[in-house]
């Protein structure tokens, strides 16, 4: 038998999820034991009380919360849930039963991946977004947030196809051209992708403020108590549509939380030592409302702030801005695809 993978999304005592034989309550086993009769990997968030069983790229999620087992992210079971006893999680033998006859059904699977990544360049067209003039190096320079943010959409969208020739690598728009906040968040959802595929959506922008010193980059995810519809049921599965769209929309919280952390730690290792980060950040944007996927909203700085003025029409400093962005999304697509998602901090 191999040895089992734990993998620990947020920091938590090692020995809350330890076989403590002793300790076991009558009919019960500890989630690590789970993994190891079943021959899987589990994935664990100590602070959701949530996790997943991964063998051959099927998954097993359930929550300490829910009465309900999740299987590859759509067929639902009913089941008792697990339980903590003295810091320890445990299930009982049918949920081991009902784990274990599912990955013995069920062949292996196409690994699950992301398929698409959508980049949404602010503003455009008859919207310039924010627009602040600066003399620069002697000259009148009128800076337009649109124009910056096609300039690092499009370096992104080239480094992205560069690395993923397999993957759709889409931009909203290409040239400046306007579109309604709605009109590009239907370009993301509508873009057909496989079963076993994921989509991302993350929008670029630069910030302005009427502090002029206000300075620094930032990385925004939707606020994880917006309450959205992700998921659509037939009318015969209607009754387990709201748990079903509950348990998405955690998925797509902690993804989106996990994208912006690497998106901003990307733009600190490029650009920290000329622009100072700001941190990630929760609200609710519309495209971040309206997109039914994991997405982010980067602010690249502010044009209000003549020193960060100075650096942002400077198309050296933009590539590097592109590559902080992108060196971001390949290390959430990396660990996406190694643990093919149940989203945290290995």
């Amino acid at each position: 038998m191999k040895k089992t993978r734990v993998f620990y999304c947020v920091l938590i005592v090692l020995t809350t999820l330890a076989y403590a034989q002793s300790s076991m309550p009558d009919e019960m086993i500890s989630l690590v034991r789970v993994a190891e009769k079943t021959d899987s990997t589990l994935y664990w968030d100590g602070m959701r009380g949530a996790g997943v069983l991964e063998k051959n790229g099927h998954h097993v999620s359930f929550s300490a919360f829910s009465e309900y087992i999740l299987f590859d992210y759509h067929i639902m079971k009913k089941c008792e849930a697990v339980k903590k006893t003295n810091g320890t999680f445990y299930a009982n033998n049918s949920f081991l039963s009902i784990v274990k006859n599912f990955f013995d059904s069920v062949p292996p699977e196409t690994h699950y991946r992301i398929g698409a990544i959508l980049i949404d360049a602010g503003h455009g067209g008859k919207d310039p977004g924010a627009v602040s003039n600066h003399i620069i190096n002697g000259k009148k320079v009128t800076i337009h947030e649109k124009d910056l943010a096609l300039t690092v959409a499009k370096k992104l969208h080239a480094m992205l196809l560069s690395i993923y020739p397999d993957k759709k690598i889409i931009l909203t728009r290409e040239s400046d051209i306007f579109l309604s906040l709605s009109e590009r968040t239907e370009q993301a959802n509508t873009v057909e992708i496989a079963d076993n595929e994921a989509i991302l959506f993350v929008s670029i922008h630069a910030n302005s403020a009427f502090n002029k010193t206000a300075k620094g980059f930032e990385v925004w995810y939707l606020s994880p108590g917006y309450r959205r519809q992700v998921v659509s049921l037939p009318k015969a599965d209607k009754e387990l549509e709201p748990i079903l769209n509950s348990m998405m929309e955690e998925e797509f919280t902690t993804e989106s939380i996990l994208i912006a952390k690497y998106i901003n730690d990307g733009l600190e290792k490029q650009i920290g030592s000329m622009m100072p980060s700001r941190g990630i950040k929760e609200e609710e944007w519309f495209v971040c409302k309206h997109a039914n996927m994991p997405s982010v909203l980067v602010e690249m700085g502010f044009i209000s702030n003549a020193e960060e003025a100075a650096l942002l029409i400077d198309d050296g400093y933009l590539r590097k801005i592109s590559l902080g962005i992108y060196n971001g999304l390949t290390a959430f697509v990396t660990h996406f695809e190694t643990s093919r998602g149940f989203t945290g901090i290995p």
